[in-house]
């Protein structure tokens, strides 16, 4: 079957795959809402039953939306370090910058008190300050990263220094948690276990805009991405600028990373998954229809994570990082024992 035929099928099936799985959010939860119900509110033609009406607009909607979201972004970023760094193993996590985001909080939660408050009358509290903590150390770390990445032309030698700087967040977060109180631990705890409904109806706009433009940077690398396949040489015969393609690469996921990272927590395994199973699925490695399927795949698995954290029902939701890993660590054994067989970087 030619790839654009491939394509075109598994993409296809991915929208439709999507549409159910969103109707599934928005349809399941703790509140036994009938079906007609929900679409006449989305609809806004409900009038009466306020409370069905703020669950679904105020938690089911945005969490729906945000999976979406979030599952596109994590999963485009694993992409393009995938190819950039050559290695089938790389993702947001491995620079450091989820590591980052994650000692923001941190500092936050567990040095900061919950709260952050400026000279002046500005202050901020409760879940905010862990949003503005993740994506001031996102953002901190990407730019140590970016700063190195002038300086170091190997891209194996920038990956070890990426993991290297989420040593460094990781000792100071357990520095952190030892010196803590019981409260602050415990909140830190629940944050870093992720969470999809972390954004509200009125945060949505923006978290949405913010993530679309990194999509949208994510596209447009997709030619230099496919030059990068042919080594860096050949990309460079092709008229690729490798240093400044590197650094938007790094931007777009900086900034995916970042504010993923700060509205869910650091999601597990699906920026590192998804884009193996889109591979697999399509066999090649060309990004002008890997990059689409990777996107649509990682927003049907992360609306899919969604709907089994609440299976429970009235017994409350399944921490999001309980059920990621067991969608994603069997396709990265998979991975591992059938490297030899699976041409990825061609």
């Amino acid at each position: 079957m030619k790839l654009r035929h491939k394509g075109a099928i598994y993409g296809g099936g991915l929208c439709f795959l999507i549409l159910v799985l969103a109707a599934g959010n928005l349809l399941l939860g703790s509140v036994d809402i009938p079906p007609g119900d929900v679409v006449r509110i989305l609809l806004g033609q409900e009038e009466g039953r306020e409370t069905w009406s703020f669950i679904v607009w105020e938690s089911r909607f945005p969490q729906c939306i945000t999976a979406l979201l979030c599952g596109a972004a994590l999963s485009a970023s694993g992409l393009m370090l995938q190819t950039v760094f050559n290695n089938p193993l790389a993702d947001a996590s491995i620079l450091g910058i989820s590591s980052g985001s994650s000692l923001g909080v941190a500092l936050v939660m567990l040095a900061g008190g919950g709260s952050i408050a400026t000279a002046g009358s500005f202050s901020l509290t409760g879940f905010a300050t862990a949003i503005v903590g993740a994506f001031a150390g996102a953002v901190g770390v990407l730019g140590i990263i970016l700063l190195l990445s002038t300086l170091i032309r190997n891209n194996v030698m920038l990956l070890i220094a990426g993991i290297m700087i989420g040593y460094v967040a990781s000792s100071l977060i357990s520095l952190l948690n030892f010196f803590s109180s019981a409260e602050g631990v415990r909140s830190y705890t629940i944050w870093g276990l992720g969470n999809f409904g972390g954004v509200s109806l009125q945060q949505l706009p923006a978290f949405s805009l913010t993530t679309v433009a990194g999509l949208v940077v994510a596209l447009l690398l997709i030619k230099p991405l496919n030059a990068l396949l042919l080594g860096p040489r050949y990309a460079e015969n092709l008229g690729v600028n490798i240093r400044r393609v590197r650094n938007l690469l790094l931007l777009a996921t900086g900034l995916l990373t970042a504010v993923t990272t700060a509205f869910c927590g650091p999601v597990s395994f699906i920026g590192l998954a998804v884009p193996h199973m889109a591979r697999l699925l399509l066999g090649t490695s060309n990004h002008n229809w890997l990059m689409p399927v990777t996107l649509l795949a990682g927003s049907a698995v992360a609306l899919l994570c969604n709907l089994l954290c609440l299976l429970p029902g009235e017994a409350g939701m399944v921490p999001l990082n309980a059920v990621t890993p067991i969608l994603g660590a069997p396709v990265i054994i998979y991975v591992i024992v059938n490297q030899r067989k699976i041409q990825y970087f061609n």
